[in-house]
């Protein structure tokens, strides 16, 4: 695990195993209320992936305001950043917890990640350097299309 903290936000690195039963519930809950309930897109969440996943949470006052997971794709050899969320929006938690992500893809010596990104949200991920790398495509009930960063 790895702590750190940025202008009074605390910000914790942790693979699965590390994480308490209270922070994963709370994730959950956080990837729930964004994806599920705010987006009104009802999809299988819980998908196994987190087992692998390297988790990158940000709070505030103890409250999730940024979250994002990077994991090895399981049927190929490149690596993805998923289930970007925050939970205040015009804070830049977004911007913050995506570098933090690209770091620690990095420090994982990885030199490609793709993303599938909401269509809406192209300009937010192409301000941390990715570029669309596929035609539009629908998952999950919303557009998307694949982003691609070579680190």
């Amino acid at each position: 695990m790895t702590e750190k903290s940025y202008n009074g936000l605390k910000i914790d690195v942790q693979s699965f195993d590390e994480l308490t039963k209270h922070e994963l519930y709370e994730i959950l809950r956080a990837r729930a209320a964004v994806f599920v309930v705010e987006q009104e897109c009802p999809y299988q969440d819980v998908d196994n992936t987190d087992f692998r996943a390297t988790h990158i949470t940000i709070r505030r006052d103890d409250e999730i305001v940024a979250y994002a997971r990077v994991y090895k794709d399981a049927q190929a050899d490149w690596w993805h950043i998923g289930r970007v969320l925050t939970t205040r929006r015009n804070e830049n938690y977004g911007l913050l917890v995506m570098k933090e992500s690209i770091e620690v893809a990095k420090e994982l010596g990885i030199h490609h990640i793709e993303i599938e990104a909401q269509c809406y949200a192209i300009g937010f991920y192409e301000k941390v350097g990715f570029e669309v790398c596929s035609d539009e495509f629908m998952l999950d009930g919303l557009p998307h299309k694949e982003m691609r960063l070579l680190l």
